[in-house]
C-alpha cells in the first residue's frame, strides 16, 4: 500500500470515527438530556457546556485530518484527541454502577444485535479507530523527505 493510500485512509477512518462529536447535539437535545425538567438547571448548563464542546471538538477535528501540513502530526493529534472522546465513553460506561448511572433510557434508546445503541456504535467506533491508529503506526512521515 502506498503511503498516499494509507493516508486516505486513515483521513477517511478518522472523519468516521470525528462523527461521535456531533452525535450527543443532536441525540441529546431534547426532553431525555439537556431539556429534562427534573434536573437541576446547572446540570443541564453542564450539559450545554459539554455538547458545544464536542461541537467545537469535531469541528477542530476535521480540519485537523483536512487540512494544513504536516500531514502526520495533524492526523496523530486528531487520533489522540478522538481516543479521548472514545475513552471518556468507556470509563463513563464501565463506571456506571459507581454513580447509580443508566446507559441506556428506556423509550429513548434502542439496542442493536442484543447490545445499547450507544455501547453497539461506540464500538464500532473504537474499532475503526484501532485501523486508523494502526496504519499511522506503520506511516512513514509524509512529510520528510523519502
Amino acid at each position: 500500500m502506498t503511503n498516499e493510500t494509507r493516508l486516505l485512509l486513515i483521513r477517511i477512518a478518522l472523519t468516521i470515527t470525528c462523527l461521535e462529536f456531533f452525535g450527543p447535539a443532536i441525540r441529546d437535545t431534547d426532553a431525555s438530556h439537556l431539556l429534562r425538567s427534573e434536573w437541576v438547571g446547572h446540570a443541564r448548563v453542564h450539559l450545554a457546556w459539554l455538547l458545544g464542546f464536542m461541537v467545537l471538538s469535531g469541528l477542530a477535528n476535521l480540519y485537523l485530518v483536512w487540512f494544513g501540513r504536516p500531514i502526520l502530526e495533524r492526523l496523530r493529534l486528531s487520533a489522540l484527541w478522538q481516543c479521548c472522546n472514545l475513552g471518556g465513553f468507556w470509563i463513563a460506561y464501565l463506571t456506571t454502577p459507581l454513580y447509580d448511572g443508566l446507559i441506556s433510557v428506556p423509550g429513548v434508546h434502542t439496542h442493536i444485535l442484543g447490545f445499547d445503541e450507544n455501547v453497539f456504535g461506540f464500538a464500532l467506533l473504537s474499532i475503526v479507530m484501532a485501523f486508523a491508529c494502526t496504519l499511522l503506526i506503520l506511516s512513514r512521515d509524509a512529510d520528510a523527505p523519502a
